[in-house]
């Protein structure tokens, strides 16, 4: 009788709370009333609508399908490819459209920022940016909101790109002036010397033709501390962690240059792709390389809360007022760019949650 070989040790416990049969989700977000919105980037896959609720059993499209229509006469107002989709807690869900599908360059007023009401299910107001903010090689990522600053808040945005500059774009959402921040800075740039590995292989630009290449992604990552004063960021391809103070992002006094010296390094979390804050300012970070997930304490202590073989690329979190951890689960890294133009993912993609006994972070 062959002896049984001991194996590697998977523990955390997650439920599935949706499996996704058609296009690859990336976001996902839950109201204060505990409405589930998803968002679906034009990435190639046949995206019928880019933001949708979870409604029963069903996806619809949000907040509605004419929304999600991109209409050239009226660009600012119907969603291209969105990315990020955050509920601020207050009744607003945020919609971050990239204007870019497929990564392309960003369709001039198509990348903009917006504020839907969840009460009336409309659009409240449209942030769209000026050339200087959103380059031609931009590709707008996440987003976070702090309420407790400016007459009607502030808004910081990562900056992803895989051939230009990352940043951090910051907002004034009274008037709608956004600047660029910590451009081209290490920190918020892929690290030359990471080597992503997934799934036991390395992970790279595998394209049809049989050409190679680095896979880069810049700032991407993106979390803000439970009282609004620091922002914790990270590139794509990187394991590194690092913060800044939000004050010294928005005073336009320090020139960018200098601005690097106000950034703070945590060390290695593991190569995460969403990031998340509760109430008590501990931060939540994937680890696509080893199917993790991991808590990062405000004393720099971390500690692997679930590794799971089903944890196939964390995506993008979201914590509800349930005291539930949701992630969407998407297997970014089967994509056909990687393989020689062969799909790899295996359906469905999947939103998980697990209870960690913690609220989200507040806006205000």
């Amino acid at each position: 009788m062959k002896p049984k070989l001991p194996s590697e040790q998977y523990f955390g416990n997650f439920e599935l709370v949706y499996a996704f049969y058609g296009a690859m989700p990336t976001g996902v977000t839950v109201s204060e009333a505990g409405r589930i919105f998803i968002c679906f980037p034009k990435w190639g896959d046949d995206v019928k609508f880019t933001v949708a609720e979870i409604v029963g059993d069903k996806l619809l499209p949000y907040p509605n399908l004419q929304t999600n229509f991109v209409n050239p006469e009226n660009i600012t107002m119907t969603f291209i490819s969105v990315q990020s989709v955050v509920a601020d807690g207050l009744g607003t869900l945020w919609v971050l459209d990239t204007g870019a599908p497929n990564f392309s360059v960003p369709i001039k007023g198509g990348a903009k920022l917006v504020a839907v009401d969840l009460k009336t299910n409309t659009i409240r107001r449209v942030y769209t940016f000026t050339e200087d903010v959103v380059l031609p090689t931009t590709y707008l990522n996440d987003v976070r909101f702090d309420y407790r600053v400016g007459n009607a808040g502030y808004a910081y945005i990562t900056d992803s790109s895989s051939t230009g500059p990352g940043a951090i774009i910051v907002v004034d959402l009274e008037n709608g002036t956004a600047f660029r921040r910590l451009n081209g800075a290490k920190s918020t740039s892929p690290d030359p010397y990471f080597i992503p590995k997934v799934e036991g292989q390395i992970l790279m630009n595998r394209n049809k033709d049989g050409s190679t290449s680095p896979f880069r992604l810049a700032s991407d990552s993106l979390a803000i501390s439970h009282d609004g004063k620091i922002l914790y960021f990270a590139p794509l391809t990187s394991r590194h962690l690092f913060s800044i103070s939000t004050e010294a992002l928005r005073d336009r006094t320090i020139p960018d240059m200098n601005l690097p010296y106000h950034v703070e390094y945590w060390g290695e979390k593991g190569a995460s792709d969403g990031m998340i804050t509760d109430a008590k300012g501990i931060v939540y970070a994937g680890d696509y390389e080893n199917n993790s997930i991991r808590k990062i304490f405000p004393n720099g202590v971390m500690e692997t809360i679930s590794h799971d073989p089903r944890v196939l690329w964390p995506d993008t979190f979201s914590i509800g007022l349930d005291q539930y951890l949701y992630v969407i689960v998407n297997q970014l890294h089967r994509q056909p760019r990687f393989h020689y133009g062969k799909d790899l993912r295996q359906k469905p993609y999947s939103l998980l949650r697990m209870k960690i006994g913690e609220f989200p972070a507040a806006t205000i």
